[in-house]
């Protein structure tokens, strides 16, 4: 599933508790606000690497050199291992 999101359509979207989820910033800057169902719990994360080739998802970039990632996204393992 693809939803733009942006300054001009204010569209936002619900994600169920529980789901894998990611986003790519496609401006030079941007603000992602979660509202979650209970307190934040870091070390309750879990994560996919974002270029899994098991779910293969066809990111919208030219160059990925130029994706800026957290140490944390980069570090995540394949779905499959």
């Amino acid at each position: 599933m693809e939803i733009i999101l942006s300054e001009e359509n204010k569209n936002q979207f619900y994600i169920p508790e529980g789901f894998a989820h990611g986003f790519l910033v496609l401006s030079e800057e941007a603000e992602f606000c979660y509202k979650c169902t209970g307190f934040y719990h870091p070390k309750d994360e879990i994560g996919i690497i974002w270029n899994d080739p098991y779910i293969n998802i066809n990111w919208p970039i030219e160059d990925i050199n130029e994706l800026i990632l957290s140490d944390k996204d980069k570090n995540w393992l394949p779905l499959k291992v």
